[in-house]
């Protein structure tokens, strides 16, 4: 290989969007015509330095003198807590993918799902691929309550409204009752009025009912 070949001075590389070309008017004038961000600098911003945590993808502009002093006080971290900074720390490991146990179908895992700690910073993800809310979103579902169950039977309940209590009666209270309705609607407790056997044999049967449903 002729290392001396005119070949080698035709060679050129395209220059990215943000690099302005090299003896270019036009780049010239677009990167002084950006001035310094620090107040009272009249100085081109020619050097770009990020604003930090929440602003991702953000940038200042700066003259070299305070992008350099600005780079000397950075902290990407300065107002989270220990226990944020670890927890950043752990999640840059994954790059801040959701995670879950090996063999676990986070769509399918049964119980309460596990509440995720709370972040304060923010990642790039315009095609919504790392979305913390919709991944898993059918595990984290809160799960509809299942419909309560009747304690009783339909005729166990016909039989409790007869004798005029409700589902939570228990033995002793039926057979209270069932004493109290048998004497007072008892042809003997009313001078042999009959009027009331109908309802007295509704109670009869309500009472074998519930003796049969095993509540007294």
């Amino acid at each position: 290989m002729d290392l001396n070949s005119p070949l080698f001075d035709s060679i050129r590389i395209k220059p990215t969007c943000d690099e302005p070309k090299k003896g270019s008017a036009k780049g010239s004038a677009q990167a002084s015509a950006q001035g310094c961000d620090t107040p009272g600098c009249k100085n081109p911003g020619l050097y770009r330095a990020p604003k930090g945590r929440k602003a991702e993808g953000q940038y200042w502009r700066f003259c070299m003198d305070h992008v350099k002093a600005y780079n000397a006080t950075y902290n990407y971290f300065d107002g989270m807590n220990d226990a944020a900074v670890q927890a950043f720390q752990k999640d840059a490991i994954i790059g801040h993918r959701p995670t879950w146990a090996m063999g676990v179908n986070p769509a399918t895992a049964s119980g309460k799902p596990k509440p995720e700690a709370t972040r304060d910073w923010a990642y790039v993800d315009p095609l919504d691929i790392l979305r913390a809310e919709g991944v898993g979103e059918t595990a984290r579902r809160k799960a509809a309550p299942e419909p309560r169950r009747p304690r009783h039977s339909s005729a166990t309940l016909k039989a409790l409204d007869v004798l005029g209590l409700d589902e939570n009666a228990d033995s002793a209270a039926i057979k209270a009752q069932y004493k109290v309705l048998v004497k007072r609607f008892h042809p003997d407790a009313n001078g042999g009025d009959r009027s009331f056997e109908e309802r007295l044999r509704d109670i009869i049967r309500a009472h074998d009912a519930l003796r049969a449903a095993g509540l007294c």
